[in-house]
């Protein structure tokens, strides 16, 4: 191995070690620094030194449309996106970008040294071989899952498209549910820079697969944009949530060949794989649906996958995917299977057992109905809080205009405890907690959830009002 010197656009110059076999994709290959920080990728194609179109996105991609260089939340977003930090002008053209952090490598197994990508965790043939403390749960997959939808809700809102969302470039760790989208500098900016890649398979838009035939010019040829990223997005969720890709099952779209069958699968002929009317593409033996993930979540996946999988404008936004999730994570509840793959599912009403091992419940799962005050005396209930053993009251809970994003205050307010029989609210930093008897409740205190009970979670404007629920097992 050999240390050499890469010289930047704007002057400076940084040391990468030359390799053998260095990491490789379509359009780049990377080599580290010597302590292995940052990575120093370099364009394969000789002529991009030379294509001011180029050049021209990756200044506005490190300048102009940078979120990582904010300075109220740019060390939030550094943790989402893997976002390039120079252009190398010498030897050749390339960027700098941090090196993935340590927990985006399997540390053990079979796989130890490579990066995690999500085909790992989704796939069921290779996820057989990972370590059980590896595999994550339905919880981290909802973490994961609410990162990736903020962080493709953060490139659309600054005009962006990412234009090859996939396993291959967000890094997922089930671990810790954390995610970072990766491959930056190839970002789409409409109207100033087209895509230089199609996508990858399973996660390219049908509308780009049917048309991917047609000359680049041709304007009935539709190219990656931020539509096709909802597209992407979707798929990922889904996988992430349920373990399987959501257009793949079995049938047969064309005998002429499997390349002609592939690509009516993934084009013109694509059906979701649990549409409600058609279920010649539905496999026999799902494990979870769509439907138990809750409503928020089977309303977004049928309006992407039924709706929106022919028709690009029909799709979910992002900021939608985000909210659905973050309503999603407040109905998880542990299984008390503790072999279950999953260790958690979503609760409702109507769910007596674990859609995934199939456990039933045994005990009432105590719920709070959030309610915000419409108008003076009218309050409506517009969120769900599931109690259990690790549940958290935050600002977002007790408030009706506070949202859990990338400027949240994430201090916890008050913790659940199962206390002598019988469920309790703790109160830690709520300054005007009430009972339902109306009460003041200081910090250290607790309120009793008993059902039926009403109770304020705060005074103060904008506060929210709690009412106790329980899902009865029978």
């Amino acid at each position: 191995m050999t240390t050499h010197s890469a010289t930047l656009r704007d002057g400076r110059t940084v040391a990468f070690v030359e390799v053998d076999d260095p990491p490789q994709g379509g359009m780049k290959k990377v080599y580290f620094s010597p302590d292995k920080s940052y990575v120093v990728a370099f364009f394969h194609d000789a002529a991009a030194a030379t294509d001011a179109n180029r050049l021209a996105r990756l200044e506005a991609v490190l300048t102009k449309f940078n979120p990582t260089t904010d300075p109220e939340v740019g060390k939030y977003w550094q943790t989402l996106f893997c976002w390039p930090s120079g252009i190398v002008a010498k030897p050749t053209l390339g960027v700098v970008a941090p090196a993935y952090p340590a927990n985006f490598f399997f540390a053990t197994g079979p796989f130890k040294g490579k990066e995690k990508k999500s085909n790992w965790f989704t796939t069921p043939k290779l996820r057989k071989y990972l370590p059980e403390a590896e595999r994550g749960t339905l919880q981290t997959s909802v973490q994961i899952g609410i990162r990736l939808a903020r962080a493709v809700r953060r490139l659309h809102q600054a005009g962006l498209a990412h234009s090859d969302l996939s396993c291959n470039n967000v890094l997922i760790d089930p671990i810790t549910g954390q995610c970072v989208v990766i491959d930056i500098d190839s970002l789409v900016v409409p109207g100033m820079f087209a895509p230089d890649v199609l996508g990858t398979r399973g996660y390219i838009a049908p509308e780009v697969v049917k048309t991917q035939h047609l000359p680049l010019a041709d304007p009935k040829r539709s190219h990656p944009n931020a539509r096709t990223d909802l597209h992407a997005l979707a798929v990922l969720l889904y996988e992430y949530l349920l373990l399987r890709r959501p257009l793949d099952g079995p049938k047969i779209h064309s005998s002429v060949s499997t390349e002609e069958d592939e690509k009516l699968a993934m084009g013109a002929g694509a059906l979701f794989t649990e549409h409600p009317t058609d279920g010649s593409n539905r496999p026999d033996d799902l494990v979870g649906t769509i439907a138990d993930l809750g409503p928020a979540l089977s309303d977004l996946f049928l309006r992407s996958f039924v709706k929106g999988l022919h028709a690009p404008n029909d799709r979910p936004g992002a900021i939608e995917w985000e909210r659905a999730l973050v309503r999603t994570w407040d109905l998880l509840v542990p299984c008390g299977n503790p072999k279950c793959d999953r260790k958690g599912f979503v609760a409702g009403p109507a769910v007596k057992a674990c859609p995934f091992c199939k456990t039933k419940l045994t005990a009432p799962v105590p719920t709070l109905k959030l309610r915000k005050e419409a108008r003076p005396g009218q309050w409506v209930t517009d969120a769900t809080l599931v109690v259990h053993g690790t549940t958290g009251l935050f600002g977002w809970h007790a408030f009706d205009n506070v949202y859990p994003g990338e400027k949240a205050d994430r201090t916890r307010l008050g913790y659940f405890a199962f206390h002598q029989g019988s469920w309790v609210l703790v109160n830690e930093k709520l300054d005007s907690l009430t009972s339902p008897g109306g009460s003041r409740v200081p910090a250290g205190s607790a309120v009793e959830l008993k059902p039926g009970a009403a109770f304020r979670l705060s005074q103060g404007p904008n506060g929210r009002m709690a009412e106790v629920e329980f899902y009865t097992p029978q």
